[in-house]
């Protein structure tokens, strides 16, 4: 019988380093889960900003500002990693940054507002750096032809991480809600949790996950600006990779606006409670895990354009069912088609990514996969957050005006043909080999 790993993986990559590099999913998938989709943005707009006009508008352009720095920095910090062979150690630096200022989030209260928004923003920052250079290892570890089967592995693992991390938040806050504690006393606590499972989570892959790069003999600072500017230049050469740039980041934007604001929207606009909440993201995590995991594997049969077409589509039915619902059972639904499509989307596009990539230069071709997604979190979030504002305060008209970033993704996704793309990368990487 077939290993599947075997078929899976490179001939030098061991299961366990696999296993290493999908704990990382496993461990930052907490963060994104409790702090940006679960329960902080939650608290943030309803507790730390008194429910102002303007709450929901500042949650998102504290999310956009550490975009955009993420923005400004991913092809720079992907090209210096490409040189200095360093990919682990940054991701070493970053996972300390997000750790950090998560932790800090304790100290998050309504007379603390500025604090907040910074710890917001740095943690953020840090997650979206680490989550680049994780990514850029996929190619290392994984054949060509199973990228997507990996890629879906480590996604599916991450939910699970995200449902550990969920769960034992919700624990917590059933009992302190018992105890008769507030928000303010329940929720500061949790993002401790959230730091710590972070922490413990991520040692396998900084005991047992390589670093195969090899570093050039002299690196210097403007090298990794120089090899930035060739990558846009030259982009002209990718032209597969640049079209689904751009798709990337107009349905990017709308995942964006769904992870960053799903929590905020069940409490606005569907009136649910914390523990409603909780239970209604602890149940869609579910469903992601098993759209990565059923997709990865689906995807590498009919491919990649068509895996991510299929996500799209169902993602621009989430949006319509969430808009129409008004009571909880059609949102549930609604919540439940966006979990698979979350897993399904992501570990899509990451495959899809490194099939585009030049195998030489992933960390800096992520970087710019990185800019895209990061553009797409400030434009979604943003658009989300501006449209409440100015409606004052209809959620399901702002959730309406995000969607269409699908719609122009899917469009868009019609002219990448990732065989054609492949090709361009495997020939850029030989005239890469052959320059001195």
């Amino acid at each position: 019988m077939t290993n599947p790993f075997q078929t899976a993986l490179r001939p030098d990559v061991r299961p366990r380093e696999l296993w290493a590099w999908a704990m990382y999913d496993f461990a930052n998938s907490g963060y994104t889960t409790v702090v940006i989709t679960a329960l902080f943005n939650a608290y943030f707009v309803a507790v730390v900003a008194g429910n102002a006009p303007w709450a929901t508008f500042t949650w998102t352009a504290a999310l956009s500002f550490s975009y955009l720095l993420i923005v400004l920095s991913a092809p720079l910090i992907g090209a210096y990693a490409d040189l200095r062979a360093a990919k682990k150690k940054l991701l070493a630096l970053s996972t300390a940054g997000c750790i950090l200022f998560t932790a800090l989030l304790y100290f998050a209260q309504p007379d603390t507002l500025w604090l907040a928004v910074v710890c917001v923003i740095a943690s953020n920052f840090f997650f979206g750096s680490g989550e680049n250079l994780i990514a850029a290892f996929l190619p290392e570890i994984s054949k060509a032809r199973a990228m997507g089967r990996v890629s879906g592995w480590g996604w599916s693992l991450g939910y699970i991480g995200g449902l550990v991390s969920l769960g034992l938040c919700l624990l917590y806050v059933t009992w302190a809600e018992a105890h008769g504690q507030t928000a303010g006393q329940f929720v500061p606590a949790a993002m401790l949790i959230t730091a710590g499972i972070f922490a413990l989570a991520s040692i396998p892959t900084f005991l047992v996950l390589r670093e195969r790069a090899v570093p050039c003999a002299t690196v210097r600072l403007r090298d990794a600006w120089l090899e930035v500017w060739q990558t846009l230049r030259h982009l002209r050469q990718f032209a597969d990779l640049r079209r689904f740039l751009l798709c990337s980041l107009f349905y990017q934007a709308g995942i964006q606006a769904v992870i960053t604001l799903t929590a905020v929207y069940a409490h606005q606009a569907m009136n649910f409670t914390t523990q409603q909440t909780l239970m209604l993201v602890l149940v869609v995590n579910i469903t992601a895990a098993v759209g990565a995991f059923l997709f990865g594997h689906f995807q590498d049969r009919i491919g990649h354009i068509r895996s991510i077409a299929l996500t799209l589509a169902g993602w621009i039915a989430t949006i319509l069912l969430a808009w129409a619902a008004h009571e909880p059972t059609l949102f549930w639904v609604a919540a439940n088609v966006a979990g698979l499509c979350l897993g399904a989307s992501q570990s899509a596009g990451r495959a899809l990514m490194g099939l585009l990539a030049p195998p030489s230069r992933t960390a800096e071709f992520f970087g710019l996969w990185g800019l895209a997604v990061k553009l797409a979190s400030i434009a979604g979030p943003l658009t989300y957050g501006a449209a409440t504002w100015l409606s004052n305060g209809d959620h399901r008209q702002a959730l309406l005006i995000t969607g269409s970033y699908f719609v122009i993704g899917l469009i868009l996704l019609s002219g990448v043909n990732a065989a054609r793309g492949r090709r361009a990368a495997l020939r850029a990487d030989r005239v890469q080999r052959l320059i001195p």
